[in-house]
């Protein structure tokens, strides 16, 4: 089991969602952090990886045991422009 820590600014993006698409995410972040479950990919032309709930998507990296949540927003908006 890893550790999920968010950054200030996906803390942000996470609470701007509506009440239903933050319990799908955290669930998936649980989820992944658990046992691996999840539809995760590692980002190409950067590092890092993606994990897909429905339309929304988190962005973050790893190591041995945390998960660094770095991003969390739709998929329809800039989510993979972000730096």
């Amino acid at each position: 089991m890893k550790t999920v820590v968010f950054t200030h600014a996906a803390a942000k993006d996470l609470d701007a969602l509506p009440l239903d698409a933050r319990t799908a995410v955290l669930d998936g972040l649980c989820g992944y952090a658990i046992d691996g479950r999840g539809d995760v990919k590692r980002l190409s032309g950067r590092d890092g990886f993606r994990l897909r709930v429905g339309r929304f998507r988190v962005l973050f990296a790893q190591d041995e045991i945390t998960i660094l949540a770095v991003y969390v927003g739709k998929r329809e908006t800039t989510t993979y422009r972000r730096q």
